[in-house]
């Protein structure tokens, strides 16, 4: 059984910043790789960023590379999405993902998943 738990979504200017935060526990040595993916109204879920559960490989999509960084604390097992100079097109229910096949855009990758967080930017 795996759990993930997301917190830190909110409401925040246009320019702001947000963390958000992802509490993994259960069976987290299965994991290959923990991502973002985010939902905004009447839209698919769309990738965000991912990460080896060990290792150093990342992935961003082109939209928030340069705004948003991943990380990890392995020790908490955590993740985390630090998102600077957000834009009001970043208002989505962000998703916390976990998968044993790999690190890439696809969310047919991952087998679990939070039950998400909203972050709102207004303009």
């Amino acid at each position: 059984q795996v759990q993930l738990v997301e917190s830190g979504g909110g409401l925040v200017q246009a320019g702001g910043s947000l963390r958000l935060s992802c509490a993994a526990s259960g069976r987290i040595f299965s994991f290959y790789a923990m991502g973002w993916f985010r939902q905004a109204p009447g839209k698919e879920r769309e990738f965000v960023t991912g990460l080896r559960w060990s290792g150093d490989s990342t992935d961003y999509a082109d939209s928030v590379k340069g705004r948003f960084t991943i990380s990890r604390d392995n020790n908490k097992n955590t993740i985390y999405l630090q998102m600077n100079s957000l834009k009001p097109e970043d208002t989505a229910v962000y998703f916390c993902a976990a998968g044993s096949r790999g690190l890439g855009p696809y969310a047919g990758l991952y087998d679990y998943w939070g039950q998400g967080t909203q972050v709102t930017v207004s303009s």
